[in-house]
């Protein structure tokens, strides 16, 4: 069957067949979606992959180099490497979702309001949202990550808090533009209620930019996980994350560099995927480009 006709018979499986088309044209993309997946199971999964707990240790085995029984090697205390990368990329999927879900569920609304109604609570929330956004993302991160105390919770509302005044922007930009649509004041012509408005023509209509958004805001919060647990604001040990790993590396740089190539490796790999997946997804749902 082709794309025309199913879309003649089933408008919205017709359009996300051609949007997995034009997705799956997109090698970069692919690639960054597999790599973001895989990243997530090792997350999920981690007891049942990793070959050993992060918390054990073999003193038999301290800073020893690749073999079958310790596929990157160990650390100062015996550590297995691969274990603790798998262990830490559940605590860095943990903080980029759940931080970037807090930053929507702040930001989406208050953007929503301040773009539909406008009037006086417009310019004030634009006003708030520009000295936020003043602040660096990671400054802001660490200054209420070191209010908050450190922990992943913390770190975790902290990275949201932080991201939400960027995210707020672009709610509120694209409630602004929706607001002017046909269907939208056709639909207030008519009488529908300002809550029918909102969540049934304006929120459903800005959903692509906000999933673009949300994974292009996914890898700055896995950095800024790595950055607060790097400086003792994150993660705490026992526990691992790739932050923890670069902090415990910087005393053996030149005895045994690997034990911070290889976290930051896992960083650079993870972050980079989802800006792929980001950046593929921008262009398939961007009704502009039509190939």
């Amino acid at each position: 069957m082709s794309y025309v006709e199913l879309a003649t018979i089933n408008p919205r499986a017709g359009r996300r067949r051609l949007l997995r088309k034009r997705f799956l044209r997109r090698p970069l993309a692919v690639a960054g979606l597999i790599v973001a997946v895989a990243f997530a199971t090792l997350a999920l999964f981690a007891n049942q992959i990793a070959p050993y707990s992060y918390q054990a240790t073999d003193f038999n085995a301290i800073l020893v180099h690749q073999s079958s029984k310790h596929l990157l090697g160990t650390d100062p205390l015996g550590h297995d490497i691969w274990s603790q990368i798998i262990f830490g990329a559940r605590a860095s999927m943990e903080a980029g979702v759940l931080s970037t879900l807090l930053a929507l569920a702040v930001a989406v609304p208050i953007g929503l309001v301040a773009g539909y109604y406008r009037g006086w609570i417009d310019p004030v929330i634009a006003r708030l949202t520009d000295v936020l956004l003043a602040f660096p993302f990671l400054i802001l991160a660490v200054g209420l990550a070191a209010i908050l105390g450190a922990s992943l919770r913390n770190a975790i509302l902290a990275l949201g808090i932080g991201a939400a005044p960027g995210l707020i922007r672009i709610a509120r930009g694209e409630a602004l533009a929706l607001r002017e649509e046909d269907y939208v004041r056709a639909a207030i012509a008519n009488g529908a209620r300002d809550t029918t408005i909102l969540f049934r023509h304006i929120l459903p209509n800005m959903m692509s930019t906000l999933i673009v958004q949300a994974t292009v805001t996914i890898p700055l919060a896995i950095i800024g996980e790595a950055v607060l647990s790097f400086l003792g604001l994150g993660v705490q040990p026992p526990a691992t994350s790739w932050g923890v790993q670069l902090n415990a590396a910087q005393d053996y740089l030149t005895e045994a560099p690997r034990l911070a190539v290889y976290p930051g490796v896992a960083i650079v790999i993870a972050s980079l995927a989802f800006n792929l997946l980001g950046d593929g997804l921008r262009d398939v749902l961007d009704p502009r480009t039509q190939r």
